[in-house]
């Protein structure tokens, strides 16, 4: 007998904790009957039957999500013809809300497990055995008489649905990473709680009743391990990690204790019931242990009303400010765009408010309408309509149109590609002040791209560079000096490069004062560091946004400022090179 449990994630730095999940929870007697495949969408399907055919299964186990589901349909068709004998199962939150009329579409499947899996998947399995359903078992003498599939809880079959089954004992179900060797290079998921306290009409954590924790010492073990073996990241997928403050208190401070100087932990919270000591036991951390993805979703307090989200924005932004302030904890924030009673205008105060916040990554994300959540309860009553496959993602509202929709999902790329990229941290600060608000200034961006036709995606980074010096040079003119040496300091802080972009300024007049340095610091220099002359403190946005007015063209007869950038230090948040002015040179020069 043999049990193949198949994971089809979306980027090959995933991995699928749930099949890992059900196969540890099987038991140490039936898991040697289950074999594990993991795949990605990007590759092709016929590549992936293939594997599954060659291995010989005589069961299969699909875990189904958004992501992956349309691809899994095509996997169930096609492996049923060559594969006639072979139970096919599916399981996970794409299919467990209308298996029924999954079922019925599909003929091909034996069943599917609903909600949780672990219990449900080890009877599924022990029938299986018992039943003598491996090549070569017929012969052999059943064990006992099989419980039937439908004396087992928590499927649906083609007759109908089974008991519901009671929630599963976190702390009974065993550590899923007693061997590394499968998730080198990938990404570990860890879960020390299920559930959710919030009723979010978008999300399907809402229709679950309660939240269940894991036991703190056994939690306290398994990172112990994580610990050991340095792994680089682990990432709490608990819904709202931050909704137990004994909880939460007692994980981060063990981390905290226990830190190994490599492992980064991340967490997703929500920052508006942050207590001031968890704030300020954070802010003790080492720069880069932890990271925290915090979903604000909007700022309107009638769309925060209609989705059933409880936040105090005001809370959220204080907490979100403290944190910051530290300069130790990455900071994500989320915004979702297509949510009931938010239209072009109003999306836009969210998102400058959000970005005004300061954190390290902006992701502005679009709505998907869930199969069995409130939103899709709702989205006739809302004006919503949305793609009928996978993703689900909203094409129209009653208050925003689907021009207007496609039009922030240029702003998404932009805030992506110079934003988030981490890249532009000097340059975007002081080209704002040239536009109302962060959200226009995006908005705009995004025009000026698509209107050049600059190919931004896929191609050299450089590109991007010279695509935002246009873009500047296009409505700020005035000050086209300032955006070359600004985009200059960032492009170095970043990277050394070999070759020296057209926008940098001429270096002839510069030539002593570089080979006087190289005789002065002689090998300490080496390849890993770079000098660069600028007229203007573009390292300090403060200052260049505060005097804003007084830079441009105009000003005449600064004298040079020597930056040497380091590129063996750099920064464990941001990763920039340290960078640093390194005193007076006789052979100055001037604009």
């Amino acid at each position: 007998m043999k049990f193949l449990l198949v994971a089809v994630n979306a980027k090959f730095i995933h991995s699928n904790p749930a099949i890992y999940s059900l196969r540890a929870c099987a038991g140490e007697e039936l898991c040697r009957f289950v074999e594990l495949a993991e795949y990605t969408i990007n590759q092709p399907m016929e590549e992936i039957l293939a594997d599954i055919y060659y291995r010989k299964p005589d069961g299969v186990g699909f875990s189904c999500y958004i992501w992956n589901w349309r691809l899994v349909q095509e996997l169930i068709v096609e492996l049923a013809k060559l594969l006639p004998d072979t139970a096919i199962w599916l399981g996970g939150p794409e299919v467990s809300y209308d298996a029924d009329v999954i079922l019925k579409k599909y003929p091909q499947l034996t069943g599917i497990m609903t909600g949780e899996g672990e219990a449900a998947f080890r009877e599924v399995l022990e029938y299986y055995t018992k039943a003598g359903c491996g090549r070569g078992d017929s012969a052999k003498k059943k064990q006992a008489e099989p419980v039937s599939l439908e004396h087992i809880k928590g499927l649906c079959l083609p007759g109908g649905y089974t008991p519901c089954r009671a929630p599963a004992d976190m702390s009974a179900i065993p550590f899923l990473y007693e061997d590394l060797s499968p998730f080198a290079n990938k990404i570990i998921y860890y879960e020390s709680s299920r559930g959710c306290p919030f009723r979010c009409t978008y999300c399907l954590s809402s229709v679950e009743n309660q939240v269940r924790f894991r036991n703190i010492s056994i939690i306290k073990e398994e990172l112990r391990f994580f610990l050991d073996h340095k792994v680089n990241q682990v990432k709490f997928v608990d819904r709202t990690f931050n909704c137990s403050h004994e909880h939460t208190m007692a994980i981060w401070q063990y981390i905290f204790e226990s830190d190994n100087g490599v492992t980064n932990f991340h967490f997703e919270i929500s920052a508006d019931i942050l207590r001031d000591e968890e704030i300020a036991l954070l802010r003790r951390f080492r720069p880069g242990l932890a990271q925290l993805e915090i979903g604000v979703q909007s700022v309107n307090p009638d769309t925060l009303k209609a989705i059933r989200r409880v936040t105090d924005i005001d809370r959220l932004e204080a907490a979100v400010r403290k944190i910051r302030k530290g300069g130790n904890v990455h900071i994500h924030l989320d915004l979702i765009a297509g949510l009931p009673y938010e239209d072009y205008v109003s999306f836009g105060r969210s998102f400058d408010r959000v970005y005004r916040m300061g954190p390290h990554q902006l992701q502005l994300g679009f709505l998907k309408v869930l199969k069995g959540s409130g939103m899709w309860e709702a989205a006739e009553d809302y004006g919503i309509g949305y793609m009928e496959q996978p993703p689900y993602e909203v094409l129209y509202t009653g208050w925003m149109s689907y021009g207007e929709l496609r039009r922030l999902k240029g702003v998404e790329e932009m805030v992506e590609f110079y934003y988030n990229s981490g890249q532009f941290t000097h340059t975007l600060p002081f080209l704002e002040r040239a536009f109302e608000g962060p959200f226009v200034l995006y908005e705009r961006l995004a025009d000026f791209v698509r209107a050049k036709g600059y190919p931004l995606t896929g191609s050299a980074r450089i590109r991007r560079y010279e695509a935002l010096l246009a873009f500047a040079e296009a409505y700020d003119n005035t000050r086209q000096a300032i955006y070359r040496e600004l985009l200059t300091y960032d492009l170095y802080l970043r990277e050394n490069m070999k070759s020296r972009p057209a926008f940098a300024a001429d270096l002839s007049c510069h030539q002593e004062a570089i080979r006087n340095f190289r005789r002065t610091w002689g090998e300490k220099a080496g390849k890993m560091v770079h000098l660069e002359p600028f007229y203007y403190p573009v390292w300090d946005p403060g200052q260049m946004a505060k005097n804003y007015a007084l830079w441009g063209t105009q000003v005449h007869g600064r004298e040079a400022e020597y930056i040497l950038f380091d590129y063996q230090k750099r920064d464990p948040i941001s990763h920039d090179a340290a960078a640093a002015p390194i005193g007076a040179w006789s052979d100055r020069g001037t604009v």
